[in-house]
């Protein structure tokens, strides 16, 4: 697994031991940094379900301002980070979203884009979407990337959230939503 373009392009991130973590494939990146483009530029970005932090990396070789990534084990981001030189343009965040939620975390800015890739088939991109205050981290016009399963079926029928767009790439599916 790779940086694929930015100020860390080519830029080989530590690998991922066991089956506990799935990145996000070289392929459906690229994909996804291809739809978001320009946005990414100067954006606070969050990065929530991190694990290696490739998304939210990414974003920091292509321009953006800062990345806040969340996960319940920081050690593989936290390693990236340095290895990538990127620590002072992140904030690493150790914590359960499902169980504890946000309302702990005092957040200085609102988030531009929101990368959500949790665990497959668990249903927890509609629990984080429903989480009180979730809406509110988000900048006006701001883009959440949510990926998951291709079989699973979720509900993104939630007020303030709009689909953008929604793409299968092999057996990941990806959905940009905006806050409306």
């Amino acid at each position: 697994m790779r940086i694929i373009s930015g100020s860390c392009r080519g830029r080989k991130l530590v690998p991922v031991q066991g089956h506990h973590i799935r990145p996000t494939s070289d392929r459906t990146r690229e994909a996804v940094f291809n739809i978001i483009g320009p946005r990414i530029k100067g954006a606070n970005v969050l990065d929530l379900f991190t694990g290696t932090g490739a998304m939210g990396i990414e974003a920091l070789s292509r321009g953006a301002g800062h990345t806040t990534f969340i996960d319940t084990n920081c050690e593989m981001v936290q390693s990236n980070l340095t290895l990538c030189r990127l620590e002072d343009h992140a904030r690493v965040l150790r914590l359960d979203l499902v169980r504890q939620g946000l309302s702990n975390i005092v957040f200085d800015h609102a988030f531009d884009i929101v990368f959500i890739d949790p665990p497959y088939n668990k249903g927890y991109i509609e629990k984080i979407l429903l989480l009180p205050g979730f809406i509110d981290l988000l900048a006006k016009d701001a883009w959440i990337i949510a990926e998951y399963s291709y079989k699973e079926k979720i509900k993104i029928d939630i007020p303030g959230l709009d689909i953008l767009k929604q793409k299968k790439y092999s057996k990941t599916k990806i959905s940009i939503l905006t806050r409306i």
